[in-house]
C-alpha cells in the first residue's frame, strides 16, 4: 500500500530527471526530453503536476524548437489549469509571461492577445510582489515596442507606486529610471529633470546589495549622460561621464553575491555586469564622436566590439545586437571623417547583415542606415545618391534630432550642387538657428549656423558668412565641439584669403590644421594644407609653401587611393538602395563610378 502511494511521485521524478538530463546534454537531446515530459500525461497526473508539465513542455518547445503552435497549446493549457489551483503563483504567472512573449514572437504576431493576458495576470498578482512587478515591466516593454510610450510610462508609474507600497525602494528606482528613459525618448524634458532628481536621491539613500546599488547608479548616470549628449552639451557632460566610468570600474571589482534579497520585489537586475561595461563603452564612444576625439572613439569601439563578440558566443540577448549596431553606426561616421571610406562601407554592409537577421532591428535602424549611406555618398562625391539616401532616411525617421541631422547634411548637398535653390531655402527655413530651432541640441544648432555660413560663402556674402561662422565658433568652443571648430576656422580662413587679408587667414588656418590633425579629420587637413600652400606663396614663405604643398599632395594621394578602393567594392552598389529591406548580395563594380574632381 505504501509503495502505491509513493508510486506517482517516483515515476514523476524519474521522468522529470530523464527530461532534464536530455535537455542539458551536450548537444541537447530535445526530442527525447519532450518525449519524457509527454509521458507524464499517460499517468493521468494530478492538476498541479499536469499544469507544471504543460508549462515545462511549452518552455522547452518555445526555447529549443520552431514548433510554436505546439508550444502555444501547452502554455495555454498551463495558464488555464493553473488559474483553477490555489497558491500556484509561480506556474500561473510564468505561463502567462511566457505565453504573452510567444504571442508577440509569432508571425503574424498576436500582440492583441498578449495585452489582455498580461493585464489579467497583473490584476490577479497583486499579492505576489515579484510577479506583479515583472508583469508590469513586461507589459510596459510591449507598449514601448509598439511606440505607445504614453501607456508604457503610465504602467511604469503604477509599478513605481506599487514598489513603494511594498517597501522596495530598489525596484521603485528601476521603474522610475525606466520611465525617465522613455520620457527622454519622447523629449519631455520638463518631466525628466524632476524625475532624475528624485531617482538620484533614491539611489544614493538605498542601502542594499552593492552590485544592485552600483547598477542603479550606472542606469542613473547613463540617463544623465545621454540627456547631455542629446542636448549636444559635450563639455558639460564630462563630470557625469567620469562618474559613470568610475562606477563601472567599481562594479567590475565586486563579486556577485548569491544572497537573495529579503524582499521578493527586489529580485531584479537591470543588466548583467558585462552588458553594463559595453554600454559604458558605447556612451564614451558617443561622447568622443561629438567632441571630435576620433582616435579615442575608435579605441573604445574596438574594446566594446571585442567584448560583444565574446558575449554573443554565450548569450543570444537581442540587446547585444542593438549595442553592436549602434557602435558600428558611430565607428562608420568616424571612418568617413578619418579618410577610411572603404572600411566604412564594409561596416555599413555589416550593419545591413545584422538588420537582415532581425526585422525589429531593421525597423529601428533603417533611417540611420540610409543616413550613413548618404554621408558615404558625400565622401565619394555621389551627390544625387546622397540626396536619395537622405530623402529615404527622412521618410523613415520620427526622431527629431536625427531628422535635424539629416536635414543639415541634405542642405550641404544642395549647397554643393549649386542649382537647388528652392529646395535649399525650404530646408533652411526648417532649421533656422536664429528662430525656433526645432531641437534643443546645442551641437546641431551650431552645425546649422555653419551650414548658413557655408551658403553665404558660396554666394560671396562674406560679411554674413563671417557672422554665422563666428556664432558656430562661439557655440563649438563653449562645448568643445572640435570638429565644428576646425571646419569653421578653415572656412573663415578661406574667406579672409579671398578678401586678401592673408595674416588673418593664416591665424585661422594654422589652428584649424592643428585641430584637424588632432581629430584627425582628413578633409579639413586637405583643405587647410591647400590654403596654407597658397597663403605661404602669397606671403613669400617659399619653404613653408613647399612643405604645405607636400602635405597637400600626401593627403590627396591617401584620399584618392581610399576613394578608388571604396568605389571598387561590390558594397558600393548599396548607394542605389533606397527602399525596402537591405539587399542581400552585391554585384562587383568594374571600377569607380563617382567623380574624383572634388579630391584633386
Amino acid at each position: 500500500m505504501a509503495s502505491n502511494v509513493e508510486a506517482p511521485e517516483s515515476w514523476y521524478l524519474a521522468l522529470l530527471g530523464f527530461a532534464e538530463h536530455f535537455r542539458t546534454s551536450s548537444p541537447p537531446k530535445i526530442r527525447l526530453c519532450v518525449h519524457c515530459l509527454q509521458a507524464v500525461f499517460q499517468f493521468k497526473p494530478p492538476q498541479r503536476v499536469e499544469a507544471r508539465t504543460h508549462l515545462q513542455l511549452g518552455s522547452v518547445l518555445y526555447h529549443h524548437t520552431k514548433n510554436s503552435e505546439l508550444a502555444r497549446s501547452h502554455l495555454e493549457k498551463a495558464w488555464f489549469i493553473s488559474q483553477q489551483i490555489p497558491q500556484f503563483e509561480d506556474v500561473k504567472f510564468e505561463a502567462a509571461s511566457l505565453l504573452s512573449e510567444l504571442y508577440c514572437q509569432q508571425v503574424p504576431n498576436l500582440v492583441d492577445s498578449a495585452k489582455p493576458l498580461l493585464r489579467k495576470a497583473i490584476q490577479i498578482s497583486q499579492q505576489t510582489p515579484y510577479w506583479h512587478c515583472r508583469l508590469l515591466f513586461q507589459l510596459a516593454q510591449l507598449h514601448t515596442l509598439e511606440k505607445d510610450l504614453v501607456s508604457a510610462c503610465d504602467l511604469l508609474g503604477v509599478g513605481a507606486e506599487y514598489a513603494r507600497v511594498v517597501g522596495s525602494e530598489y525596484t521603485r528606482a528601476l521603474f522610475l529610471l525606466s520611465k525617465g528613459m522613455l520620457l527622454l525618448m519622447e523629449r519631455k524634458l520638463g518631466e525628466v529633470h524632476p524625475l532624475l532628481t528624485l531617482c538620484g536621491t533614491i539611489v544614493e539613500n538605498w542601502q542594499g546589495n552593492p552590485i544592485q546599488k552600483e547598477s542603479l547608479r550606472v542606469f542613473f548616470l547613463v540617463l544623465q549622460v545621454t540627456h547631455y549628449l542629446d542636448a549636444g552639451q559635450v563639455k558639460s557632460v564630462k563630470p557625469c561621464l567620469k562618474q559613470l566610468q568610475q562606477c563601472i570600474q567599481t562594479i567590475s571589482t565586486l563579486h556577485d553575491d548569491e544572497i537573495l534579497p529579503s524582499n521578493p520585489a527586489d529580485l531584479f537586475h537591470w543588466l548583467p555586469k558585462e552588458h553594463m561595461c559595453v554600454l559604458v563603452y558605447l556612451v564614451t564612444v558617443m561622447h568622443s564622436m561629438q567632441a571630435g576625439y576620433l582616435e579615442k572613439a575608435q579605441k573604445y569601439t574596438d574594446k566594446a566590439l571585442m567584448q560583444l563578440e565574446k558575449l554573443k558566443m554565450l548569450d543570444s540577448s537581442p540587446i547585444l545586437s542593438t549595442f553592436q549596431v549602434i557602435l558600428l553606426e558611430h565607428i562608420i561616421m568616424c571612418r568617413l571623417v578619418t579618410g577610411h571610406k572603404a572600411t566604412a562601407l564594409q561596416e555599413i554592409s555589416q550593419v545591413c547583415q545584422l538588420c537582415q537577421q532581425s526585422p525589429r532591428l531593421f525597423t529601428n535602424h533603417a533611417a540611420q542606415l540610409h543616413t550613413l549611406l548618404g554621408l558615404y555618398c558625400i565622401s565619394v562625391n555621389c551627390m544625387d545618391n546622397a540626396e536619395a539616401q537622405f530623402t529615404a532616411a527622412l521618410r523613415l525617421t520620427t526622431h527629431q534630432e536625427l531628422w535635424a541631422f539629416i536635414v543639415t547634411n541634405l542642405a550641404s548637398v544642395y549647397i554643393r550642387e549649386g542649382n537647388r535653390h528652392q529646395e535649399l531655402y525650404s530646408l533652411l527655413e526648417r532649421i533656422n538657428p536664429d528662430h525656433n530651432f526645432p531641437v534643443s541640441s546645442h551641437c546641431l544648432r551650431a552645425a546649422a549656423f555653419y551650414v548658413r555660413g557655408l551658403l553665404s560663402f558660396f554666394q560671396g556674402r562674406y560679411n554674413e558668412a563671417k557672422r554665422f561662422l563666428r556664432e558656430t565658433l562661439k557655440m563649438s568652443n563653449a562645448e568643445d565641439l572640435n570638429r565644428l571648430t576646425a571646419c569653421s576656422l578653415v572656412l573663415l580662413g578661406h574667406i579672409f584669403y579671398v578678401l586678401g587679408n592673408h595674416r588673418e587667414s593664416n591665424n585661422m588656418v594654422v589652428p584649424a590644421m592643428q585641430l584637424a590633425s588632432k581629430i584627425p579629420d582628413m578633409s579639413v587637413q586637405l583643405w587647410s594644407s591647400a590654403l596654407l600652400k597658397d597663403l605661404n606663396k602669397a606671403l613669400g614663405n617659399t619653404i613653408d609653401a613647399h612643405e604645405a604643398a607636400q602635405m597637400h599632395q600626401n593627403f590627396s594621394q591617401q584620399l584618392l587611393q581610399d576613394h578608388i578602393a571604396a568605389c571598387s567594392l561590390p558594397e558600393h552598389n548599396l548607394i542605389s538602395w533606397t527602399d525596402g529591406p537591405p539587399p542581400e548580395q552585391f554585384q562587383a563594380q568594374n571600377g569607380p563610378t563617382s567623380s574624383l574632381a572634388s579630391l584633386l
